[in-house]
């Protein structure tokens, strides 16, 4: 695989448990954790953007409790 231009978020700061993200070809998107870097997967813009508007949503919030 090409060497990719991960990003993370502002939010994450210095801390070890953060998501990143990468352009993937089309309207791909490709995400990472950092502590597990070798694992990506790949995924639509359409479909992470309904993730995060269901994460803000709280539409998950019985998974954490």
């Amino acid at each position: 695989m090409a060497d990719q231009s991960w990003q993370k978020s502002s939010f994450s700061g210095d801390t070890a448990n953060c998501i990143y993200l990468a352009e993937a070809s089309g309207d791909g998107i490709r995400i990472r954790e950092s502590d597990a870097p070798g694992i990506i997967i790949s995924t639509s813009l359409d479909v992470l953007r309904a993730l995060l508007l269901g994460v803000k949503a709280g539409e998950f919030d019985h998974l954490t409790t």
